[in-house]
């Protein structure tokens, strides 16, 4: 470690480093090729960090910083962390940032000579964890490669804790690849390129390792696919950077895990086209995996649904949410098992039941292949696979996905009978401690046992039998460290000592005999502990590899069992909630017969609720509402693309009636946020939003917008819409559209632009008050109540009441309403890009105005609002 070494000269000079014991030179030889890790190295029953890394842990992880002589005239900063907990620091420092690297004991240091023989066995990183208390149950770990060829990307990823393992390119690189980054959700991206794929990953809170171009040249990286998956396995038909993506993924999997990934044994083609496409601004929008307000699943459509009974069903519930199939026939596959078990309520709680002892063995894939898993491992394992019976038996007689399912289910009942036959319920976590094995399964192991637990009884019964034997009445078994067990006898009994006795030892009053059973004893009851773990561990490193011959089976069985899984949570889901199965089309029709959305009626309430009916076609394929803020418009058009999503991954939708066209992609334009880390402005994030969505939206699109163009002046904002309404509309595009705006302009459209019909959110006024009603109603609505919704989240009175005065100026100073939206199409129609006329107030207007106004039902406050209105109104004629 050259900064190391350095450091140690300015303080020692050259010549003294000669001086540092065998010990620091061998952790130094280690450190120097592991300098971007911590490295942890193994003295004994402490893993302990030394110099600058001992400094950095202990400032990290509040370690006590202490020193250890190293030869040095100086001691070394040093920290240490006991063997037993050294799982949890890790999972601290790889939190933190850092990469740790663990260096281990590779010989007995009882049995060495000479230097403890120590190398590293493992490197952690954010991507390579498969340590249980550093993954989430059921969200995936998946480590991302990418090799970048100008504007296309090969991507490849992996969870090794699971060895799934996917590649696959994407075309304009420049465009999709941060919402690729956002969809797969990796823990860390390893890549030969920094610069703008770095910014991504910082601006995604992933870790980013770049790693040297040469890990990524196309033929080394070929040959890594052909050597860990058998064959060709169609890589010659995957494009190049697809190849050195993945080739570079094995290739850092093998430099980190340091051991043969035999899990890892099937590489996937993902294939995107199957899926509809949702980018990071629609998932976050939409809130399907983690709510905005604080990145939690409660709050979220994942949070509704996600029902499963185990973590490994709960990430393919994740993934189903994530990518919503698009092939009609497969998506009703899906919805075919999902009703079965909704209408069989005896199946699916017998279901349940039988999911109650299953753990994730999924993730115990990767620990059996790395030879790290344990005996509380052992017990999930063997506890989940006694459950297939009890499931197959239940399933047996299903068609469909749930019969084919049920037929991959393996209970491997040699496996299983072993581990239920060995392995103590009271196991331990740690493998070198002995109580692994119950009592009665190995009778060398039991032999050893009943020493270790009996031995002082079976030297008692021995020096009774000696005495009645010998008829030496004071005979006596004593033990001591120099010579062991021996046999004592007073001067006064020596003519009574049998020949069998052999001398050990003469004392001046006594002599001490030892005999071949005495010997023998010794033997078992000094070594019976010792032997006893060393024997345990060796029968579980058998088992161990046992389990590593059977990964395949292990694997089929953890697949079916989350696919189950997952299928009955849909199930309860739809039943607990009311949910109905929807139909599918592909003509382009959304026709939904009181819709909710799923997430708000859970928190307020079912009851409390208020259903809207969408109706989407080819003749109407624009829907601009319109209504008060705080009405309901957001949660409307969100419960919309809720229930599409839900309906192409497979599931029930919270409808009384559904017909959901499949749908290619959604794309969202809501909210008003900056962004700060990229230098973008509110509205420059929401021009941005929107130049994908025109860029990219067919007629297979869904495309939800709110409140466009409002982070501009107001005469910007409208003609961003406008023109952003009469794109979507168009033959090159015709997405089916759901528009929220308070530009009520835009209603003038309906009727003179095809396809576009205009709906509100209905709400009452009484006096000052204003009720929200939330029904959405064909029609367009010409006031906004943004007032009277500022007095209602608690504006002082004296702040409503001016703002309704100024409100009454700015109505005069401006175009009555809907006279603009007018203006615009008149002027398209008439003379183009010609300015328009400002100039349209008249008197008759305002003698109308007055004329229709209903004095008798007006508030006084209300009417004497009114009255300012009318008056600044006339002064302006």
């Amino acid at each position: 470690m050259q900064r190391v070494l350095l450091h140690l000269q300015r303080l020692y000079g050259k010549g003294e480093l000669m001086a540092l014991s065998a010990m620091m030179q061998q952790y130094l030889e280690i450190k120097d090729k592991h300098k971007d890790e911590i490295l942890l190295f193994r003295v004994g029953d402490f893993y302990e960090m030394f110099f600058e890394d001992a400094v950095t842990v202990s400032k990290e992880l509040e370690l006590t910083l202490t020193g250890k002589d190293c030869g040095l005239e100086e001691r070394a900063p040093m920290c240490g962390v006991p063997y037993h907990a050294v799982e949890t620091y890790i999972a601290r420092l790889v939190k933190k940032g850092f990469r740790v690297a663990i260096c281990e004991q590779l010989t007995d240091p009882a049995l060495s000579k000479g230097l403890v023989e120590r190398d590293i066995i493992r490197i952690v990183t954010a991507g390579t964890a498969t340590q249980q208390n550093m993954l989430e149950e059921k969200n995936p770990n998946y480590l991302l490669s990418v090799c970048l060829n100008r504007k296309k990307a090969g991507l490849s990823f992996c969870d090794v804790s699971t060895g799934e393992f996917y590649v696959y390119g994407i075309d304009n690189a420049d465009i999709a690849l941060e919402d690729e980054l956002s969809r797969i959700g990796p823990k860390e991206v390893i890549s030969a390129t920094s610069d703008t794929l770095n910014l991504f990953c910082e601006r995604l809170q992933i870790a980013f390792t770049q790693r040297q171009e040469s890990c990524y040249e196309y033929k080394a990286c070929r040959q890594r696919l052909i050597r860990q998956f058998g064959s060709d396995s169609g890589i010659s038909d995957l494009p190049h950077e697809t190849v050195q993506a993945a080739g570079a993924l094995i290739d850092y999997l093998e430099d980190t895990q340091k051991s043969a990934l035999v899990h890892v044994n099937k590489m996937s083609v993902f294939q995107n086209k199957r899926y509809m496409l949702i980018d990071r601004t629609a998932s976050t929008n939409l809130e399907l995996t983690h709510t905005l307000r604080d990145s939690g699943r409660k709050g979220s459509l994942l949070g509704v649904i996600d029902k499963t009974c185990t973590a490994m069903g709960g990430r393919l519930m994740k993934s189903w949410i994530e990518e919503p199939l698009k092939d009609k026939d497969e998506i009703n596959f899906r919805l075919d098992a999902v009703e079965r078990f909704a209408n069989d309520p005896v199946l699916l709680t017998e279901i349940r039941k039988a999911f109650e002892p299953v753990y994730d063995i999924e993730r115990l894939l990767s620990r059996i292949a790395l030879g790290n898993v344990n005996p509380r491992d052992c017990l999930a394992l063997s506890a989940t696979l006694r459950q297939v019976p009890r499931m197959y038996a239940l399933l047996s007689g299903e068609e469909g996905l749930i019969g084919e399912t049920a037929k991959e289910l393996d209970p491997i009942e040699d496996i299983e009978s072993a581990l239920s036959q060995a392995i103590s319920e009271d196991a331990p976590v740690l493998i070198k401690e002995g109580g692994i094995f119950k009592n009665g399964f190995n009778a060398q192991l039991d032999r050893y046992r009943e020493a270790s637990l009996n031995g002082k009884t079976w030297v008692a019964q021995l020096e009774q039998k000696e005495r009645e034997e010998t008829g030496i009445k004071n005979l006596k078994i004593g033990y001591n460290r120099l010579f062991g067990y021996y046999i004592e006898v007073t001067r006064s009994f020596y003519e009574l000592v049998p020949l069998r006795f052999t001398r050990k030892q003469t004392l001046a009053n006594c002599e001490r005999f030892i005999t071949d059973e005495l010997k023998q004893l010794e033997n078992t009851i000094l070594g019976a502990q010792d032997n006893a773990v060393k024997l345990e561990y060796e029968m579980f490193l058998a088992i161990r590899e046992e389990l590593k011959n059977n990964i395949e089976r292990i694997r089929n069985t953890a697949q079916a069992l989350k696919t189950l899984d997952a299928l009955q949570a849909l199930a309860l889901a739809a039943a607990e909630n009311d949910y109905v199965r929807p139909l599918l089309n592909e003509e382009g029709r959304y026709e939904i017969k009181e819709g909710r959305h799923p997430v708000v009626e859970q928190a307020i309430g079912r009851e409390k609720f208020v259903p809207n009916d969408t109706l989407l076609t080819n003749d109407d394929r624009i829907m601009i509402i319109t209504g008060p803020n705080m009405a309901g418009k957001s949660t409307y058009m969100r419960q919309v693309a809720l229930i599409t999503i839900l309906a192409q991954m497979g599931s029930f939708v919270p409808a009384k009636y559904a017909d959901i066209s499949i749908t290619d992609r959604i794309f969202t334009r809501i909210g008003a946020n900056d962004d700060l880390y990229g230098g973008r402005s509110t509205f420059m994030v929401e021009m941005d939003e929107m130049s994908v969505i025109l860029k990219y939206a067919t007629e297979k699109s869904l495309v939800i917008l709110d409140e466009v163009g409002r982070g501009t002046s107001t005469f910007d904002g409208l003609s961003i819409a406008w023109a952003a309404v009469e794109h979507l509309a168009r033959d090159k595009c015709r997405a089916r559209t759901l528009f929220a705006t308070h530009y009520h302009e835009l209603s003038v459209l309906e009727g003179q632009l095809d396809g576009v019909v205009n709906y509100r959110v209905t709400a009452k006024e009484h006096g000052d008050e204003v009720i929200f009603l939330r029904k959405v109603v064909p029609g367009g609505e010409d006031k906004s109540y943004g007032i009277a919704v500022a007095k209602l989240a608690g504006l002082p009175k004296s702040v409503v009441s001016r703002a309704r005065q100024i409100m009454a100026r700015l109505e005069v100073d401006d175009i009555q309403r809907g006279s603009l939206g007018k203006s615009i199409l008149n002027n398209k129609q008439n003379s183009g890009d010609r300015q328009l006329s400002l100039d349209s107030f008249k008197p008759m207007e305002l003698v109308e105005e007055i004329q229709s106004l209903d004095v008798m039902s007006m508030s006084p406050i209300e009417a004497l609002n009114t009255l300012f209105t009318l008056c600044e109104k006339a002064r302006r004629l």
